[in-house]
């Protein structure tokens, strides 16, 4: 029989040593106010041990309070679960399905429309009922082969744009601005809080690691975009490029792609469907070398995650039968949309689709057609015209994307 328990502040050295041994790792060694290493923005109130019959920890889950950004817009608060584990000595003995529905527990308890994580594993989080809602790639150009085909066609530079390089240790404040510029038009991003930023937790570059960034600014010199990155062996590798303007992301691009004693560089995270391979005269010279979900999204309150949303580019109605089974619950919808916003209202009318609730979190940023999940065999379209209604009512203008890691 497992006991879960919540933590509090005075569990964090318990909390992180479970955690680590659940993943073979070694814990790195805080500074001495406890910053700088990932689990620095823990919040103890909201993590969960799991405790074996005798008292002793076998498992972890935790969660961080976050805002998404919706298609449309809207800013909602979600949960980010993180810090999943179970010592090997007690896997495939219920104790994660005990952790994740005490959890869900919790979750829906605060209110919260959706639940947010990233996989370390795709097997592993469906079954409770997340999907993979966001995706990402990574992007190797040869240095000498990266010329742009049209060095101009963007004009971020003839409108009097320059770049700035800068020590990451001396811009904190910087990018955190223009981060949160960014993931508030961004559909799928999620906020980093100022704790995050100011305890150097996650990765960079809100972790404090030695890194230069590459600031663009506008010709009043404002701050409109960056790219954090780091020089190894001959490979310069991006963390991160942040910026809403394809003119910006462009001359940051050309900046690493000029670097001397580079012989690649390397795009981490790029949006799928980006025009950065476009933009070069030798389309191979940008090998797609990862292509991988990212952020899943796992719906507590379908009706008040669905009238959250914004962004609707079609009006029409859609019944959905979403079963949940982890939860042993099942519900009919009437989607109604009218004007952009849609209403959700529960209905006895035959269903349009039926669906899993984590195939319903996959479809709820826009980031995968319905259509595609009918093609699947993960949704059933009851009538013909099924799959395309619910193309036009989930497609977005602006894909969802999530650079952060948590």
């Amino acid at each position: 029989m497992t006991d879960i328990r919540s933590t509090g502040d005075e569990d964090l050295d318990v909390f992180v040593d479970t955690l680590h041994r659940a993943f073979g790792l070694v814990p790195g060694t805080p500074g001495e106010d406890g910053s700088g290493v990932w689990w620095s923005a823990f919040e103890m109130d909201r993590n969960l041990l799991a405790l074996a019959e005798d008292g002793r920890p076998v498992g972890t889950a935790g969660a961080y309070s976050f805002e998404l950004t919706l298609p449309g817009g809207n800013v909602v608060p979600v949960s980010g679960v993180t810090a999943v584990g179970v010592l090997p000595t007690h896997r495939r003995q219920g104790v994660l399905t005990s952790l994740m529905r005490r959890q869900l527990a919790d979750l829906r308890a605060r209110g919260e429309v959706a639940a947010v994580l990233l996989a370390s594993e795709a097997v592993i989080y469906r079954r409770f009922g997340y999907g993979p809602a966001t995706f990402t790639q990574r992007v190797a150009v040869s240095r000498h082969q990266g010329a742009f085909a049209r060095p101009r066609a963007l004009g971020a530079a003839d409108a009097g744009g320059s770049v700035e390089l800068l020590r990451r240790a001396d811009c904190g404040p910087l990018l955190e601005e223009v981060y949160e510029r960014y993931r508030r038009a961004q559909p799928g991003a999620l906020a980093r809080p100022h704790r995050w930023w100011a305890r150097g937790a996650g990765q960079p570059p809100v972790a404090g690691a030695p890194r230069y960034v590459a600031v663009h600014r506008d010709a009043e010199g404002a701050a409109d975009g960056y790219a954090s990155y780091a020089v190894d062996s001959g490979t310069l590798t991006i963390d991160e490029v942040i910026t809403d303007d394809d003119a910006v992301f462009a001359e940051l691009a050309r900046f690493a792609l000029g670097h001397d004693l580079v012989t690649e560089v390397v795009f981490k995270q790029v949006p799928p469907g980006h025009p950065l391979r476009h933009w070069l005269e030798d389309f191979r010279a940008g090998r797609l070398t990862e292509d991988t979900d990212w952020l899943w999204v796992r719906l507590l309150d379908v009706p008040g995650a669905l009238t959250a949303r914004g962004g609707w580019l079609a009006d029409g109605e859609l019944v959905l039968d979403v079963d949940d089974p982890f939860l042993g619950e099942r519900g009919r919808h009437l989607l109604t949309v009218r004007d952009g916003k849609a209403d959700c209202a529960p209905t006895d009318r035959e269903p349009d689709l039926s669906l899993d609730v984590s195939d319903l979190g996959s479809l709820y940023l826009g980031g995968t057609a319905p259509s595609t999940l009918v093609r699947a065999g993960h949704v059933r379209a009851h009538h013909p015209e099924a799959a395309a209604r619910a193309d036009a009512l989930f497609r977005t203008e602006r894909p969802p994307y999530c650079p952060h890691w948590f």
